[in-house]
Parts: C-alpha cells; structure tokens; sequence
C-alpha cells in the first residue's frame, strides 16, 4: 500500500512539474499580448533609420516597421509599428551591429545592445535608446529570445 502511495504521489508530482513546464513553454503559442503605444514624438522628429521586420524561419515570423526617431529634445527612440510577431517566452527587443540577419549565428557573432523586454507581441510600441549609444555602430533590430537563444524576427535599418 505504501509502495502504491508513493507511485502514485511520484506519478502526480512529475505530472504537475511537466504540465508547469508545457503551460510556460507552449501558452505563448496561443495567447497575444496587444499593445497600442502612442508615439511619443512630435511632428518634428528626425526620422534616422528604418527597417521592415520579415520571418527568421517558418516557426518565427514577423511583419511589421521598426523605427528610429531623435526628438528635439536629443531623445531616440526605436519605434515598432504594425508590428506582429510569433509570441514566444522572453523576448527581447535589441540593437545588432549585423546588417541582413539570417540565424541566431547571426546575432550572437555580433555586438548588440538590449532594450527591453518585448511589450506586447502585436502592435505599436515604443523603447527608449540610451543617449549614449553609437547608433551608426548598429544596422538592424532584432526580437530575440533571451531564454532559448532563438531568432525571433529581424528587420534591417536603412538609413
């Protein structure tokens, strides 16, 4: 009877542990997180780069603006808009030195600069870029899984 008590207390713990575990990895695939940022730039900004977010693969894919405007006052900030990407766990949105990013290899061969978590997996958000950051150093954006070192969807700067 003991025995059976203790299958059966394993049996359920690995269950918990395993259903725990396919919630946090798997819910992103179904559940949008929609944000709706206002710009926080006037009409006087100066537009400095501008990219289009495409696919990194058939299981990551986004569309989507990625913009880099300096106010009046001297602050950048990277702008995403009509944007949408595969949600995923940790994401992250960063600054690569990488122009034309293909892989993952991609990115960690280069020099980034984070800046911040992913707000919301559909719609218009900002992030602001610290004032002492070499922007001419960086040539595309990335949204990239911090957890899993995973691609997400990169879109390369124009300027």
């Amino acid at each position: 009877m003991k025995k059976l008590i203790l299958v059966a207390f394993l049996a359920g713990s690995v269950g918990f542990i395993a259903g725990n575990a396919f919630w946090y990895l798997a819910s992103p695939l179904w559940i949008d997180q929609v944000v709706d940022e206002s710009i926080s730039q006037s009409e006087t900004a100066q537009i400095l780069a501008r990219g289009t977010f495409s696919d990194a693969d058939a299981a990551h894919r986004g569309s989507g603006t990625a913009t880099i405007f300096q106010g009046t006052d001297g602050q950048r900030t990277l702008r995403l808009s009509d944007f949408e990407v595969t949600n995923g766990p940790d994401l992250e949105v960063w600054l690569v030195a990488a122009a034309d990013i293909t892989a993952s290899s991609d990115v960690t061969e280069s020099e980034w600069l984070a800046l911040g978590q992913l707000k919301g997996n559909i719609g218009d958000q900002n992030y602001d870029i610290p004032a002492d950051a070499d922007l001419s150093k960086y040539n595309s954006v990335v949204i990239w899984c911090e957890q899993f070192g995973v691609l997400f969807s990169p879109a390369s700067l124009l300027r």
